[in-house]
């Protein structure tokens, strides 16, 4: 199956899930990833603003910022093709915008060094047992982790429904560190 039959299957699995199940998978997924010693020793986490159909990252950031985390989210330059790392302090005060295909984009936020950042909390369509993420399509994450000032553990955010045997991958895609579901963790690299 080539990358466009997969992401259109796992949309479908994705979106015919309720809203109740989706909660209770993430409040599940969240416990998981809170208990990692790379989350647990992170400073400056990365995490992405979730869309409805995917793990919801709320709690992720109200809970690094009870212990006292910096929090940045993917900026996305629609025009330059890539995304840009930045501090936020609130889910109140931050505006966000829908973007272009419909990905929740923080208008505001103080750029954050690549360099600084411990752990990116990724999200995806689906994963595989290698470590291989198969995105939307845009290609942002692979561009954002091929910055070689970036030095941080990669996780996979996901829930065991986007878990596939084979994700396709190219020489420009990024494997994951480790993959966090609402049932299991899988470790790929140290």
């Amino acid at each position: 199956m080539d990358k466009v039959q997969l992401r259109l299957k796992l949309q479908k699995r994705l979106l015919e899930m309720s809203a109740e199940r989706l909660s209770e998978k993430s409040k599940k997924a969240f416990r998981n990833l809170i208990s990692l010693p790379q989350f647990q020793r992170a400073s400056v986490v990365m995490v992405y603003l979730s869309l409805p159909y995917e793990v919801d990252t709320s709690e992720v950031i109200l809970y690094a910022w009870q212990l006292d985390k910096v929090v940045v989210v993917p900026k996305i330059s629609w025009q330059q093709r890539h995304m840009l790392p930045v501090r936020i302090n609130s889910l109140e005060t931050v505006q966000i915008k829908s973007g272009l295909p419909n990905l929740r984009n923080p208008v505001a936020g103080v750029p954050m060094p690549f360099e600084e950042i411990d752990l990116v909390v990724t999200p995806g369509l689906g994963f595989d047992r290698k470590g291989n993420r198969l995105g939307r399509g845009g290609s942002y994450y692979d561009r954002f982790f091929a910055n070689e000032q970036l030095k941080a553990s990669r996780c996979g955010f996901a829930f065991a429904e986007q878990l596939v045997d084979s994700v396709p991958v190219t020489s420009t895609d990024i494997p994951m560190d480790f993959l966090v579901t609402d049932e299991e963790v899988i470790t790929f690299r140290v």
